[in-house]
């Protein structure tokens, strides 16, 4: 019998994707078949000719299930589909069809199905297939995920625990991720108090992290919809600070902090010119991840010649680099498959931070 675990959150970015992979890495331990599927996909990437959800791609690709992947992302939310499903093109049950079918195909096939969820409890709801639904038509357990902190925390549960009772959804967990370190033993103890009177397990998931928070070079050439040019084996570089190259080239070359991502306008040849001539010193590449150039105007030629011999990661869009600052700013990362620092990272970690003999014993 197939045991099943629904991923659910208290909002976006709490770090469901983050869990699964844990989950996915702690599961493979104890079970030999143990198999991911996330039934709404609202974020879509051609994978393999098919349509899919970006985080169950992922999945796939990492852990090598792409025998499944057809069954892995079920209900994808494309622009324009919520319109349809309103305007009677799609037809009341087929996202219900859709989901149920793929679980029960997958429950034949596997000992443990981590089931992840999309956004907060609500997401779904204009097709009929919210987080709470779908876990009551998976018969799964819930996992919920929440951000850091106490009375926040409590809030948000609250807030998202009373869809998942009126969809008679089974909630079994509540776990905080991103604690920050100094305040992770106090602020479990006090959630624990607060959620004291119900059968809720609370448990602990990761410390805040920037190595996992932070975008890599790929993950930026994405977000700008753009080619990252210079080396490519780079492209999993994790940029840990942003910086605008305003000042002159020595000063914002002597104030570089630990790998970051320097902004700098396409008329500054000599700034450009200085990190890509010292691109290829060690202490300096650890400091300077790659480069956004931005601006309508040409680079000379020598310039981009210098730029392209030296192999430095760059990006070069036509926006302003305030507009483009201020973009890279409100970005929050994704994991991808191709982020292995941050897989790796998050596998390594799960084994002591995350109590998976616990949350098993109560699916």
């Amino acid at each position: 019998m197939c045991k099943k675990i629904f991923i659910a959150a208290t909002g976006q970015h709490c770090g469901k994707t983050t869990i699964s992979l844990s989950l996915m890495h702690l599961a493979r331990k104890k079970y030999e078949r143990v198999g991911f599927i996330k039934p709404i996909g609202p974020k879509c990437i051609e994978y393999h000719g098919l349509t899919m959800d970006m985080d169950a791609a992922m999945v796939a690709s990492v852990y090598g299930l792409d025998e499944d992947a057809h069954l892995m992302s079920p209900m994808t939310l494309t622009p324009g589909s919520t319109r349809k499903f309103l305007d009677g093109k799609i037809a009341p049950e087929t996202p219900r069809m859709l989901i149920t079918g793929a679980i029960r195909e997958l429950e034949q096939k596997y000992d443990f199905l981590i089931i992840e969820g999309a956004g907060h409890g609500g997401v779904g709801s204009v097709v009929g297939a919210n987080n709470a639904q779908v876990a009551t038509m998976a018969g799964a357990p819930v996992l919920m995920v929440t951000n850091g902190g106490i009375g926040n925390v409590v809030d948000a549960v609250e807030l998202n625990l009373a869809l998942y009772e009126r969809e008679k959804a089974d909630v079994r967990v509540v776990m905080v991720n991103k604690l920050l370190p100094e305040k992770r033993e106090r602020s479990l103890a006090y959630l624990k108090k607060a959620f004291g009177g119900s059968d809720l397990l609370v448990t602990s998931a990761f410390d805040y992290s920037p190595v996992l928070a932070h975008p890599t070079l790929q993950h930026v050439a994405q977000m700008l919809g753009l080619p990252l040019k210079g080396n490519p084996a780079e492209k999993s570089r994790i940029c840990h600070n942003i910086q605008l190259g305003a000042a002159s080239s020595q000063r914002v070359i002597d104030h570089l902090e630990e790998s970051t991502l320097l902004i700098v306008t396409s008329s500054r040849d000599e700034l450009i010119v200085t990190a890509s001539s010292l691109h290829h010193i060690p202490d300096f590449k650890k400091r300077l991840t790659g480069l956004v150039i931005s601006g309508h105007a040409p680079m000379s030629l020598i310039t981009q010649q210098i730029l392209d011999d030296s192999k430095i990661p760059y990006i070069r869009v036509e926006e302003t680099s305030s507009e483009v600052f201020y973009r890279l700013r409100e970005h929050v990362s994704k994991i991808g498959p191709d982020d292995l620092e941050k897989i790796e990272l998050i596998n390594s970690t799960s084994e002591s931070y995350i109590d998976f003999a616990a949350i098993d014993a109560l699916l």
